[in-house]
Order: structure tokens, then C-alpha cells, then sequence
């Protein structure tokens, strides 16, 4: 059977020029992953994997190598043509939320479809399922300042998941939040994970989150090495 990848990485190098030095982060990083796969990539604070997460969701370029989304190739797509598939193929959740303060709950999440075509009350309808189906039903006109740290960050990933994307890339999802809400949220993300079939890439430090994944990659001297899991 024939497995065609959702996320396609091969041979990526990242530099960075520094006054006069080259700094290298990434030095040939080919990776793979397929539908309703989760993966975690780990690595110390610095050594790359914020770096690795933008240029696998086209935010950045590399300086050699090529990326692909579901068969798409980020280099030979315009600006306009990689924000449109961006935002039909990728949702992105970070450790800090990045909700707009003066929207709503579900304005936020309802706006990744009205950037995509949607109806305004096509996307209303989708956001609040969404933000119930996270538990967040009674919650939808509340603004991020009226909402716990728990409750803003279950906005995001409903935010990232509401175009139902083929991949979501997280960037320390769980950072900022106490043992029983970071539970909570990789709880939810499993459920969402089976019921919908959407891939996960968690950038995390915490083996604990590491450990709940399918397969796990560890970001080291700029190469990456599997690691298995017990």
C-alpha cells in the first residue's frame, strides 16, 4: 500500500548570519509524517525546533532542501498561493495563544474561515461547534482578557483545528499552564486526533508530552535522530 505523506521534509539547512559569522541551526533534516501520525520533536532550549516548525509550515525558507504539504512544495508556491494553502492544510497553536483581544472567542476561531471563503455565518456556525465541542459552548462571547489560561489556549487549538487542516504544527502547547489543564488539553488533543485524523508536530521539552505521541525525534547539533519510545 502506497502511504503518501502529509508533511515531507528533506534535506533542510538553516543560517543565519550573525555580523560576521554563519551560525548554522538546521544541517540537512529530511522528515516524514504521515496521516493521523503525532509526532514529537524535543531538543534543549536553542537548539532549533521553533526554527524547524516555521520553515515545515512555510513561515520561513530554508537555505537548502524543500518542504512539502500534502504533496505541495512550499519554494515553488507565490505568497498568496502559500497563505491559501497554509490555511486550508495547516493550523498552527503556540505556548502563548496569539488571540486578537478585541474579538470574541468565536470571532476568533471563526476568522482562519472567513480568511479561507467562508460565510460569515458558515464560519460563526463552525466556530461554535468547535469551541462546544472543546468545552467552551457557554464561553463564545467572552474576550481572551475574560478567559483562563486553559480556556484561551482550548480557543487556539479550536482556532487552528476549525478549517479541519491536515496538520497541526504546536510550539510548547502546554508551556504556561498548571499539570491538570496541560492534561486536559492532550487529552483533547487525542480525541481530536482519532476522531478527525489530523496529523500533530509538537515541539515540547517535557517528556511527559513526549510520551503520549506515536513516535518521538530529538533535535540535537542541528540533526535530528529518532528515539523510541518504551
Amino acid at each position: 500500500m502506497t502511504i503518501n505523506p502529509v508533511l515531507l521534509a528533506s534535506g533542510l539547512s538553516r543560517i543565519y548570519q550573525q555580523a560576521d559569522t554563519q551560525l548554522s541551526v538546521l544541517e540537512g533534516i529530511s522528515l516524514q509524517v504521515n496521516q493521523g501520525e503525532k509526532l514529537a520533536i524535543v531538543g534543549v532550549s536553542g537548539s532549533g525546533k521553533t526554527t524547524l516548525l516555521n520553515l515545515l509550515g512555510g513561515l520561513d525558507d530554508p537555505n537548502s532542501g524543500s518542504v512539502e504539504v500534502c504533496g505541495r512544495d512550499w519554494s515553488i508556491q507565490s505568497t498568496s498561493a502559500r497563505a491559501a494553502w497554509r490555511n486550508q492544510h495547516v493550523g498552527f497553536v503556540y505556548q502563548f495563544h496569539h488571540l486578537l483581544g478585541e474579538f470574541s472567542a468565536l470571532e476568533n476561531v471563526a476568522l482562519p474561515c472567513l480568511i479561507g471563503g467562508a460565510s460569515v455565518a458558515a464560519a460563526r456556525d463552525r466556530a461554535s461547534k468547535l469551541l462546544a465541542r472543546v468545552g467552551l459552548g457557554e464561553r463564545l462571547n467572552h474576550q481572551p482578557a475574560a478567559l483562563s489560561g486553559g480556556e484561551r489556549q482550548r480557543v487556539a487549538i479550536a482556532r487552528a483545528l476549525v478549517t479541519e487542516p491536515s496538520v497541526v504544527l504546536m510550539d510548547e502547547p502546554t508551556g504556561n499552564l498548571d499539570p491538570y489543564t496541560a492534561a486536559s488539553i492532550l487529552d483533547l488533543l487525542d480525541e481530536l486526533n482519532t476522531s478527525l485524523g489530523i496529523c500533530f508536530v509538537v515541539v515540547t521539552h517535557d517528556p511527559a508530552i513526549a510520551a503520549r505521541m506515536d513516535r518521538t525525534v530529538k533535535l540535537e547539533n542541528g540533526t535530528l535522530a529518532d528515539i523510541t519510545h518504551a
